[in-house]
């Protein structure tokens, strides 16, 4: 034996702790989305693009539907965790804020070609999505919530309720964008309305 390791060994990623190698291979499955599409992603491809073994692939999602559920729930927290962390830099009036807040959310939920609605295209009739779709609702409520609270004079279960509502609003004026019905210009403004007049009567 030469003592050499084998070309398909050496060229193995090096070896991570978990969450490490986890984040690693849904960063690589969003390049695939991306580049690639949607119905590229394969857990076999997966594993080529991201140079590890078939198994270690296997041994993180299971299936290609749990690969396309985490990463589709992934996509998401990551965007929200930015916009929250946008928007909690420096004082803004609620003008303002209602402002960033309706052009940002509309523009995310109203914008069909980006990976996040690929991948949610990829999952249709999945009985998980229904789920999933659910649960990322939460959490954007959650993130209005921690974003208005500053401004809103409500408990904390009547702000949550409110922030239901706005979210609720906001997935009704992006579907209308998508459909047509009305301009992006024009679901921003109705959208900050929305926002603002709400915490401004709650405040009377």
């Amino acid at each position: 034996m030469s003592g050499q390791e084998p070309a398909e060994v050496r060229r193995r990623a090096p070896r991570l702790a978990k969450a490490e190698r986890r984040r690693h291979l849904l960063e690589t499955a969003l390049r695939i989305v991306r580049e690639e599409g949607a119905d590229r992603l394969t857990l076999g491809h997966l594993a080529a693009r991201a140079d590890v073994s078939k198994p270690v692939a296997y041994d993180h999602f299971g299936t290609r539907s749990g690969l396309l559920i985490d990463l589709y729930r992934w996509i998401d927290i990551e965007r929200v965790t930015v916009f929250r962390e946008r928007l909690s830099a420096g004082c803004r009036t609620l003008d303002e804020t209602a402002a960033i807040l309706a052009a940002a959310y509309i523009a995310c939920a109203g914008d069909t070609s980006d990976e996040f609605h690929a991948v949610g295209a990829a999952l249709t009739g999945s009985a998980e999505k229904a789920e999933v779709f659910q649960e990322l609702l939460d959490q954007n409520v959650q993130m209005f919530v921690s974003v208005l609270e500053p401004h809103a004079v409500m408990t904390g279960p009547e702000l949550e309720r409110y922030c239901v509502g706005i979210v609720g609003a906001g997935e009704a004026l992006a579907a209308a964008l998508v459909r047509g019905r009305c301009s992006e210009e024009e679901a921003v403004r109705s959208f900050t309305g929305v926002i603002r007049g709400g915490l401004l009567a709650s405040g009377r």
